[in-house]
């Protein structure tokens, strides 16, 4: 609304023949406002839309400048003579096709011809398995529910954002796949949520379809730092009483579960518990924030104790000194490649620690836990090779094949093989490289990151970005009102982020990226 050179922010309601509430002026002075109903106004039909008008029924998908104008649809592919790293026995094929058909790898091979097939020349170029992130906070509008310290029920399949531009960064470093985690703010959290970087898709579509369930649970500093910041009025308070929350979780579970087996009609629906019961009958898996050998050790005998697995081991820096009895528990480990002495118990943190844990059997992946990370994680794979000795091929599978393994999903991805969904990335040079870029990212043989398309992606916004700065500069000039500019903020969501009726709830006095 505008008046006399003023602009006016009105909030009211409907009284039937009148409307009132308040508002603020361009100054952000408080006003107070009543219309009142004297007859009904006539509409003249508009026959002609202006051509901003028209600008303006443009819709992305997602609604963001770097959306489609359509969803990227799936299309027959066909990738020319690159060197292809298979993850499989036959290790990497120099001078090979692979053909991409109604969203799966069709064939791998030399001198395939498609007919009426997308053609890429793979010359001089290599061709992986799209990377999967086993710990990601993308794509999430809040990530802890920390009222309490078993929160199993709550789900951040409930919770996805398919607007969130980093699904679109990491797309141009090579990920498909993210395991979207609860934070560690509770010994017991929330259901996990798979997804497949479907740009465009909304919330359902990029949810990996078919895949097990999984869920999140933490040990350790988070877990005591969340009851701390909440005026230490939550248990547990302490590393002993975060290991017997733990106990009381399964042994309720356990008698929840026994009195339903045994026909009890009293028993009231409890979703909280139904999701451990999942966990004791192996329907539901849990990815553990782990760091300390101690705490490592207790978990894994209290898994052993009401009969439980862990499935993976998250961040597990201190996995190199007890990973003869994680081999033996059967768990599998998600680590950072050397992220270390950025809290207290990561002073042990050694950067040969995924290499050690390798060389002892154990199905190692390399994770991100951070937005930025992920865009790399090729590059967190190669320093493996670095810190350890690796193979190259080895060290790939560690943000491949791996994870893919670890999340139950290696039938369908990880790998480069006939019958596998169709995730793979185009790369310029050799993926461990620093240098390395994607030129294409490909999901279910959809082409959802074309570099070359990305690039006048940025003309086309850099030039409508000033378009609308010259416009209202322009504006300003002219004597239209105007008011600061002021910047949208996106917060960046990690492990340790608590979020509150009164907005972020912080649990430590220094950032920690967990």
């Amino acid at each position: 609304m505008a008046q006399a050179g003023f602009l006016y922010r009105l909030s009211g309601v409907d009284y039937g023949k009148s409307w009132q509430g308040v508002g603020s002026d361009n100054n952000g002075q408080p006003v107070t406002w009543i219309a009142t109903f004297t007859k009904e106004g006539t509409l003249k039909k508009d026959t002609a839309k202006s051509k901003s008008e028209k600008a303006l029924a443009k819709v992305n998908f997602p609604f963001s400048p770097y959306g489609n104008a359509v969803v990227p649809g799936t299309e027959n592919i066909l990738i020319k003579n690159a060197t292809v790293w298979t993850n499989e026995k036959e290790g990497r094929l120099e001078n090979t096709d692979v053909l991409l058909k109604d969203g799966k790898i069709a064939s791998v091979g030399k001198n395939i011809t498609a007919a009426g097939a997308k053609t890429i020349d793979g010359t001089g170029k290599f061709l992986t398995p799209g990377i999967i992130d086993e710990h990601s906070h993308i794509a999430a509008f809040s990530i802890n529910e920390g009222a309490q310290s078993v929160t199993s029920e709550v789900r951040v399949g409930d919770n996805l954002n398919p607007d969130d531009v980093n699904i679109y960064r990491q797309l141009s470093g090579g990920v498909t796949t993210s395991h979207i985690l609860h934070g560690s703010a509770n010994t017991i959290g929330g259901q996990t949520q798979l997804i497949k970087l479907r740009w465009g898709a909304d919330d359902e579509g990029l949810k990996f379809k078919g895949a097990d369930p999984f869920i999140k649970f933490a040990l350790g500093e988070n877990v005591k730092r969340t009851a701390q910041s909440q005026g230490n009025i939550r248990f547990p308070d302490t590393r002993m009483g975060v290991q017997s929350v733990l106990a009381d979780a399964f042994q309720r579970a356990k008698d929840y579960e026994a009195k339903i087996k045994a026909g009890d009609k009293t028993v009231r629906r409890d979703l909280e518990l139904d999701a451990l019961v999942e966990i004791l009958n192996n329907k539901r898996f849990i990815t553990c924030h782990s760091y300390v050998q101690s705490e490592i050790l207790a978990l894994l005998t209290t898994a052993d104790d009401y009969g439980f697995k862990v499935n993976t081991l998250t961040h597990i820096l201190e996995g190199y000194k007890v990973a003869d009895a994680i081999k033996k528990h059967g768990s599998h480990v998600s680590t950072f490649s050397d992220w270390w002495a950025y809290k207290t118990e990561v002073q042990d943190a050694i950067p040969y620690n995924a290499a050690i844990m390798h060389k002892m059997g154990l199905n190692v992946c390399i994770n991100s836990d951070d937005a930025e990370m992920a865009r790399r994680l090729n590059q967190e794979a190669a320093k493996v090779v670095k810190y350890g000795g690796v193979s190259e091929d080895d060290a790939f599978k560690m943000v491949t094949l791996n994870p893919a393994k670890a999340l139950h999903i290696d039938s369908r991805v990880g790998s480069i093989k006939v019958g596998k969904d169709g995730d793979v990335v185009l790369w310029d040079q050799n993926p461990l490289s620093i240098y390395a870029k994607a030129l294409y990212t490909i999901v279910d043989g959809t082409i959802f990151f074309d570099r070359e398309k990305d690039l006048e992606q940025r003309k086309l916004i850099s030039m409508e970005r000033n378009r609308l700065v010259q416009k209202m500069l322009a504006d300003a000039k002219g004597g239209t009102p105007t008011v600061p500019v002021k910047p949208t903020a996106q917060v960046i969501l990690h492990c340790e982020d608590n979020e509150q009726h009164t907005g972020i709830l912080e649990i430590d006095s220094y950032e920690e990226k967990l």
